[in-house]
C-alpha cells in the first residue's frame, strides 16, 4: 500500500505528521511517498492551507494536525477493509 504525505519545508505540523508515520511504519506495511508541495503551483493551490496531508488510495484520509491514533484506526481500515 502506498501513502502520500503531501508537506512543505518549515512545517512543523509536517515535521510531527512525519514522526507518526514513521512509527505507523513499524505496524502497518506501506510504502511512504513523500511529495513537497511547493515543488508544484497545482499542489501547492489544491493543499496549501491543508498541509500536511496523508492519502491512500486517492483518498484523503487526514490533514492538518495528525495523531497517532485517529491515522492508525484509518490504516487500519484500509487494511482491513471488512
Amino acid at each position: 500500500m502506498e501513502v502520500i504525505f503531501y508537506t512543505r519545508e518549515k512545517c512543523q505540523l509536517c515535521k510531527e505528521a512525519k514522526e507518526v508515520l514513521k512509527i505507523l511504519q513499524s505496524d502497518y506495511d506501506f510504502e511512504l511517498i513523500e511529495k513537497n508541495i511547493d515543488d508544484s503551483d497545482e499542489l501547492t493551490e489544491k493543499y496549501g492551507l491543508m498541509i500536511p496531508v496523508i492519502e491512500m488510495n486517492k483518498d484523503i484520509v487526514q490533514y492538518g494536525q495528525i495523531d497517532y491514533y485517529t491515522l492508525s484506526k484509518r490504516l487500519q481500515k484500509k487494511v482491513d477493509p471488512s
